[in-house]
């Protein structure tokens, strides 16, 4: 998931989420060590779907203001 939808959300939402992709890595870390996992890749984006809750958590704790960058245009040089 993309960290600005991640932004979006409050707090509440946010570590409710939070709860939830802990649940699912343990689930994907059981299924992994039973191999049952189809797609390890999983595996990684549950990971990193909880460093970014956690980061965002983290700055909101204190009260870091962080915008995404908008992407920059191409072929605009000067």
């Amino acid at each position: 998931m993309k960290a600005a939808k991640f932004f979006e959300m409050s707090t509440e939402e946010l570590k409710r989420t939070l709860d939830e992709k802990k649940a699912d890595l343990f689930t994907l870390r059981f299924q992994h060590a039973t191999n049952q996992l189809e797609n390890p890749q999983r595996l990684v984006e549950c990971r990193r779907d909880i460093a970014k809750i956690m980061t965002i958590l983290r700055q909101r704790e204190l009260e870091i203001s962080f915008e995404p960058k908008a992407p920059a245009k191409k072929g605009s040089k000067k």
